[in-house]
């Protein structure tokens, strides 16, 4: 591998053998013409469950359609969900789509996560909210599970209010020797093809809870309950199945994603080492057990421009992938309206000013050492 080889933000980690596999199983789907809710979508649920610690997987057809699986499940129609400002469109939306109120939380520079005390201050003020809060969607940002999440899940019980979690971006990732996924009362991850592990398109939502596990089963499946097939519809439910050969792949990232990230972890260690010397800061993980170290989100200094950082960066042939989140949702114009008036200066001061530098299990230590110490270079 030369010096100047680029290296890119986002590596598909699939082997020969694993695509000849992929490629095998594939036709025994197609020759079969079981094309969903198959034997490949039970085993992979099962496997997850079992990876994450919870009782129930329900593989979905999205991360998206998992959260508002969810949030159909806690009846928020009509009520109001506190939902952090830095995330993605899907996190806001689906709260809508299941006919909530979102109110907004500011973030904490150290974890890009809403902290406790932000929590219980919104939970305070919503007294005078028209429409009660009934719980929280917390969004475990760049992997990162922020050491005060326990006790935001200890507190919002306290007051009768539920914690739901977007993981999608934290495959893998741990703290107190729980995994994200079985933090709260629910939890929904997206296998989109970025993700640490992916099934091209799909995601999967995890619960301890036997009725919801039911519930949901139904809602993903036009609100058939107790079946698979036939005509008898009796929830709301939607068309948010995976398809056997997403379930397929989905079997193959998971048995592997103990290695990648092992590989990122040490690709985080490498780049972080230099920023670590030279004083620069960035969102850490050393509070928790395992990180899925989806991103690396790096501070930048007052003096320095996002976007010239990242002209530099690629000048040197090192690409830098999407923020989370360059524009909070409350800059969003399709959230017009939420929130109008009022300030998140956490948000509007680090979600401009940050940069997620390159970090893959495709990464050589030489790719990691460059990109920290290109880092350095384009930041002090």
């Amino acid at each position: 591998m030369t010096l100047n080889q680029q290296i890119k933000p986002f590596y598909f980690d699939i082997t020969d053998d694993e695509i000849q596999y992929f490629l095998s199983e594939s036709e025994k789907i197609l020759r079969s013409g079981k094309l969903i809710l198959g034997e490949h979508t039970k085993a992979f649920e099962q496997a997850f469950a079992e990876y994450v610690g919870t009782k129930y997987a329900i593989a979905v057809n999205s991360g998206s359609s998992g959260l508002e699986i969810l949030l159909r499940l806690k009846k928020v129609e009509g009520t109001t969900v506190l939902v952090p400002t830095n995330t993605n469109f899907a996190t806001v939306a689906t709260v809508i789509r299941a006919g909530g109120k979102v109110q907004y939380l500011d973030m904490d520079e150290q974890t890009f996560a809403p902290s406790l005390q932000m929590v219980q201050e919104a939970v305070e003020k919503g007294n005078n909210l028209p429409e009660k809060i009934s719980g929280v969607m917390w969004v475990h940002i760049g992997g990162v599970i922020s050491p005060e999440f326990p006790q935001v899940v200890e507190y919002c019980h306290q007051q009768g209010l539920f914690v739901l979690e977007d993981t999608a971006h934290a495959h893998g990732s741990k703290i107190n020797g729980v995994s994200a996924g079985n933090l709260g009362d629910g939890a929904a991850f997206s296998f989109f093809p970025t993700k640490v592990m992916t099934t091209c398109e799909g995601g999967m939502i995890t619960l301890n809870n036997e009725e919801e596990d039911y519930i949901a089963r139904s809602l993903r499946n036009q609100g058939k309950r107790g079946m698979d097939f036939g005509g008898l519809h009796t929830d709301f439910g939607n068309s948010m199945r995976i398809t056997e050969m997403n379930a397929l792949l989905g079997r193959i990232h998971l048995a592997k994603l103990p290695e990648m990230l092992k590989k990122r972890e040490r690709a985080y260690e490498l780049i972080t080492a230099p920023l670590k010397a030279a004083g620069l800061s960035f969102v850490s993980t050393e509070k928790m057990d395992i990180a899925s170290n989806y991103k690396l989100i790096v501070h930048l200094p007052e003096e320095k421009n996002a976007k010239e950082v990242k002209t530099a960066m690629a000048e040197e042939e090192i690409f830098l992938g999407g923020t989370v989140y360059e524009i909070p949702c409350h800059k969003q114009p399709v959230f017009a309206g939420i929130c109008e008036g009022e300030s998140f200066p956490g948000a509007e001061r680090w979600c401009p000013n940050h940069i997620c530098p390159p970090l893959t299990s495709g990464m050589t230590d030489a790719d990691a050492q460059r990109v920290g110490e290109a880092l350095v270079r384009h930041l002090k």
